[in-house]
């Protein structure tokens, strides 16, 4: 095979694998129901905002 013919499949692969992968962490996010999601955003932002007033009572 000319090196233009493997590389050409490597492309190919690793289009076929990224598609792959983007397809399973879409069916992954749209597995979660719209509460859980609110649930998941709550948690984060409460859990971003201890530390940063915890910083502030030190000063």
């Amino acid at each position: 095979m000319r090196w233009w013919k493997v590389a050409g499949l490597a492309g190919l692969a690793g289009v076929a694998a990224t598609g792959a992968v983007i397809a399973r962490a879409e069916r992954r996010r749209r597995a979660y129901t719209p509460d859980e999601i609110r649930q998941k955003l709550h948690d984060r932002v409460s859990a971003a905002a201890e530390p940063a007033t915890s910083e502030k009572n030190v000063d």
